[in-house]
């Protein structure tokens, strides 16, 4: 904490896809997530793949951010086709980083990719490619599509049963991780958000930070709520 604010490690993306993994390797995050940390009372710390245990030590909790997709390997499967662009630099540091918060029971919040890994730590996998395996469109910047929450769930309390969301994923969970409970699908039946049973962890498919704040375009609920829920949960910690 920091002025009685807690400080949130918010994991970095990389130019892995426009580098194709040659060096040299730029981190880098879109400003949406510190924004929305920010703006609900949290302090953003970026990671920047190096000292896992000092993160985890100088942070309240974690947020796992979007990006490139996740290495299958992680649950015991090969890549699919071409479509899947993977940053195992990224993934082999995430893994230890979310297992280093499990460890110390501090809380984690999961976006998008973050989203999926998060799912294959605790034993998941994921649709490799929405459209091959599922037939489903889901990577376009422009769509806002409506999810259904589950009761009691944080997304129902906060925006109630039927809302929309936005949607740029081209990967999905497929069999959710030990703990987990989805939370919220798409009309498709695709899960779109999950909590942990009894761990500090929630997780949305789509990208609240994206709906919030000046990037908020009034097509959906304005996300700040669910931020600040978080950051209020890290502090109650």
């Amino acid at each position: 904490m920091i002025s009685g604010k807690p400080v949130i490690c918010i994991s970095s993306d990389s130019n892995n896809r426009e580098k194709h993994g040659a060096e040299p390797r730029q981190h880098y995050c879109p400003a949406a997530y510190s924004r929305a940390v920010a703006a609900a009372g949290g302090v953003p710390v970026l990671a920047p793949e190096q000292c896992v245990a000092e993160m985890e030590q100088l942070c309240d909790a974690l947020l796992l951010s979007g990006g490139d997709d996740v290495c299958p390997e992680l649950y015991g499967e090969e890549i699919l086709n071409d479509t899947v662009c993977t940053d195992p630099k990224r993934t082999a540091y995430e893994v230890p980083l979310m297992k280093a918060f499990l460890d110390a029971g501090k809380p984690i919040l999961c976006i998008c990719r973050g989203f999926q890994i998060a799912n294959c730590v605790l034993g998941g996998n994921l649709y490799q490619d929405l459209v091959a395996q599922c037939g489903y469109v889901h990577m376009n910047t422009d769509i806002r599509h409506e999810v259904t929450a589950e009761p009691g769930s944080v997304l129902y309390r906060l925006f109630g049963e039927r809302f929309r969301v936005n949607s740029t994923h081209h990967q999905a969970v497929r069999t959710l991780g030990r703990g987990l409970h989805v939370t919220a699908r798409s009309v498709e039946g695709l899960i779109e958000a999950y909590e942990h049973d009894s761990l500090p962890i929630w997780g949305t498919q789509f990208h609240p930070e994206r709906l919030t704040g000046i990037a908020w375009d009034e097509r959906t609920p304005d996300f700040a709520p669910y931020f600040k829920a978080f950051i209020d949960m890290v502090k109650e910690r």
